[in-house]
């Protein structure tokens, strides 16, 4: 792959914000919007306790991504496996010393604020995979050997997030890496290889790494009305007030199946099936809209950007954001097992939020340095 042999001046501070995609920031300032609507009538019409909060937390958020989208382009190239190699130590701290809550060791107490450390590797992983390969030859990631490093890099969160148990975000991991695997250009006989182990790797999985709990979710997606008052309550209640919805919905703060109570975890993991009880198939629609556009301006940056760098982080930062809103549509609708899986913007939730707005400011790094030379020497300082 040809890379931009000549070195121009760094741009200014007021430079780097003119070249910054503000309608792209606008789209997830509406998109985030509904977020505020949906939790305040989560809380019945009160802005306290949700909706107060996501909002602060979003206004720190923007700063941070934009600060992120500002900072040299060179900079995480240059730091990306220490951003890694930091995330995967407090992926460890969480295995031996995390603060549980409902069921799962997945959070970092630190008194003042709670951490979630497997979000925060969704970033460090794209990055460091993106440094990997920034400068690969096609003859490299050809070859099998080149890419044990990388899956090496992939497995170890993903096995830590696993024993948590966090399965929904240990796959959106894997996926994740997988399609920048692909799009680095790995060649496809080592999928079908990879894919193939997979395959025989069900039998002992199911046996020996998933949970009971999380088996009984996998048989409760196959039958939900096996269980309709335990395992499968919460598809069954989604169900119904998906469908109770109807084209147009009951109207804003009308929903029946979310105010009584009725559907569970309203304000984070259902928070879609509030939406479209309350403003229907329209609503959701419209949602989806939201969501396609900023697919669409994030994956027209990666097309723009002139180095693989730029093009890896932002195709990994949107195939993350796809992925975690199409698990969670799907998993409210019955058509996917129920996992812990936020909404994007919309959901409550504090690191969440925050990984994925300093996801978004790498993509717009991405653009504001689309024409910033990388070369081979880059990640050393030259």
């Amino acid at each position: 792959m040809a890379l931009i042999p000549t070195r121009q001046p760094e741009m200014t501070f007021g430079q780097k914000l003119w070249q910054v995609n503000w309608l792209f920031v606008l789209l997830i300032a509406v998109t985030a919007s509904v977020g505020f609507g949906m939790l305040y009538s989560a809380a019945d019409g009160k802005i306290d306790p949700w909706a107060s909060r996501q909002m602060a937390r979003f206004g720190v958020a923007v700063l941070l991504m934009i600060a992120v989208a500002v900072t040299s382009i060179r900079f995480w190239l240059r730091h990306a496996y220490l951003i890694y190699f930091l995330s995967l130590a407090l992926l460890l701290v969480v295995e031996f010393a995390g603060s549980v809550g409902m069921g799962a060791q997945r959070w970092i107490d630190l008194k003042f604020i709670t951490i979630q450390p497997s979000e925060m590797m969704k970033i460090a992983i794209i990055l460091v995979l993106a440094r990997y390969f920034y400068a690969s030859r096609m003859e490299d990631v050809e070859r099998l050997t080149y890419v044990i490093f990388p899956a090496l890099l992939l497995a170890a969160p993903a096995y830590l997030i696993i024993r948590q148990p966090d399965l929904g975000t240990a796959v959106i991991l894997a996926a994740t890496g997988v399609v920048m695997f692909y799009l680095a250009g790995v060649r496809l006989w080592i999928f079908i290889t990879a894919g193939i182990a997979a395959v025989g790797a069900i039998v002992p999985v199911w046996n020996f790494v998933l949970l009971d709990y999380q088996k009984q979710r996998l048989l409760t997606y196959l039958n939900p009305e096996r269980d309709p008052l335990g395992a499968g309550y919460h598809v069954m209640q989604s169900k119904i007030a998906l469908g109770s919805g109807g084209v147009f919905g009951k109207g804003f703060l009308e929903g029946s199946q979310s105010h009584l109570r009725f559907l569970p975890e309203m304000h984070t993991d259902f928070i879609f099936t509030m939406l479209a009880e309350e403003f229907g198939l329209a609503g959701g629609v419209a949602l989806l809209g939201l969501y396609i556009l900023i697919l669409v301006f994030g994956f027209a940056i990666a097309i723009r950007c002139r180095h693989h760098f730029g093009r890896l982080i932002a195709m990994g930062v949107m195939t993350t954001f796809f992925l975690s809103f199409f698990v969670n549509i799907a998993m409210v609708m019955g058509l996917l097992p129920v996992v812990g899986m936020p909404l994007p913007l919309i959901s409550y939730g504090g690191t969440a939020m925050l990984t994925l707005m300093i996801g978004f400011g790498l993509v717009l790094c991405a653009y504001v340095h689309r024409d910033t030379p990388i070369g081979p020497g880059a990640a050393d300082g030259d």
